[in-house]
């Protein structure tokens, strides 16, 4: 069978996904669950986190968030039986390309898939689920009657957080990029307490968040990046400036970030400290790069799984793409001009 895989680039040499030939033991290992993969998620790939954690490989597996049939499963594996649906995310050191017709994976990171929730839409979603779930549940404590700002709430990830905390009870407000996004986010259902403009020379994103808090700020911010400098390109100034984001904080707030290499001058630090506010970083491979909270994790790939049988969570519909088109559209994916695909097997 055949599987995608990424030989990186060395140096400034571009990386690389190309086909391969593979194939798994006749023997299956006692605590691991045969699976035949019907769709899987593509996500851009982290290679210095990689390289961070001691994973150097030749060819990288591609393809991480599948959903599937068990076809076997081992002699010490008690949760799963043959022809059950289920869903799950391949560690970071997994051997096996989410894109292979079968693959083995332990028992502990797959879930049951409800029967009515589609393959490709629960491995396009299931990422920014986890992603939503640990932002607010885990780092942020969400509880009702917070207030929560989301940027870029019209993405994929910010959806899903919007989601999420309007099922709790939080009064989120959130940005948007575009027109065709601002239109998007304002007919929500449930709704939005007030969409924010952050394109052609909106108001100040600081003023509105204090008119419509009382001007004692949010409760949580959740972003999809930050812009660390004044002068920027056009798409980085849509992103939040650190200080707005530390200023629109209220006292004891938590604010959770995806931006990997943020930096905070003493000048932030010391509004922080008066505020008695939290920095988060937002890394959810930690969930499958440790078996310390094996449970928890597991808990909580079941309530999202949960959730998008039910409606609460109703991500945005991804176009699956055959397996042929699988290399072009991961290319795609990495050079961040789609934030991701999904590929039916």
């Amino acid at each position: 069978m055949k599987g995608l895989y990424c030989r990186a680039g060395v140096g400034d040499a571009e990386t690389k996904f190309v086909i391969q030939e593979t194939s798994l033991p006749e023997v299956l290992s006692s605590n691991l669950v045969r699976v035949q993969v019907k769709a899987c998620g593509l996500s851009p790939l982290d290679l210095k986190l990689l390289a961070d954690v001691g994973i150097q490989r030749d060819l990288i597996p591609v393809g991480r968030e599948v959903a599937g049939v068990v076809q076997q499963v081992g002699k010490k594996v008690s949760f799963f039986q043959p022809e059950d649906e289920v869903v799950g995310i391949l560690p970071l050191d997994s051997p096996c390309s989410g894109l292979c017709d079968v693959i083995d994976i332990d028992e502990h990171y797959l879930v049951q898939k409800p029967e009515k929730l589609s393959s490709v839409c629960v491995a396009g979603a299931l990422r920014d689920g986890l992603c939503a779930y640990t932002a607010l549940h885990t780092h942020a404590r969400m509880a009702a009657g917070h207030t929560l700002l989301v940027t870029d709430g019209a993405s994929s990830f910010g959806l899903m957080c919007i989601q999420l905390a309007c099922y709790h009870g939080v009064k989120v407000l959130t940005t948007s990029h575009s027109p065709q996004k601002h239109t998007f986010l304002e007919q929500l259902r449930p709704s939005v307490a007030k969409v924010i403009p952050v394109y052609d020379g909106s108001p100040d994103l600081l003023s509105v968040v204090l008119e419509e808090t009382g001007g004692l700020g949010v409760d949580i911010v959740i972003d999809s990046g930050v812009r660390l400098q004044e002068e920027a390109s056009e798409e980085a100034k849509l992103l939040p400036h650190k200080h707005d984001i530390i200023s629109v904080l209220g006292v004891g707030g938590h604010w959770v970030t995806s931006h990997k290499d943020l930096q905070l001058d003493p000048p932030d630090c010391r509004l922080l400290h008066l505020k008695s506010a939290s920095l988060t970083f937002l890394n959810p491979e930690v969930w499958t790069a440790s078996s310390s909270q094996q449970g928890r994790y597991l808990h909580i790939l079941k309530d999202i799984v949960d959730k998008m049988s039910t409606g609460v969570l109703r991500p945005q519909p991804e176009e699956a793409v055959p397996l042929y088109e699988a290399t072009v559209a991961m290319e795609t994916v990495q050079r961040q001009q789609k934030t991701k695909a999904v590929v039916q097997l």
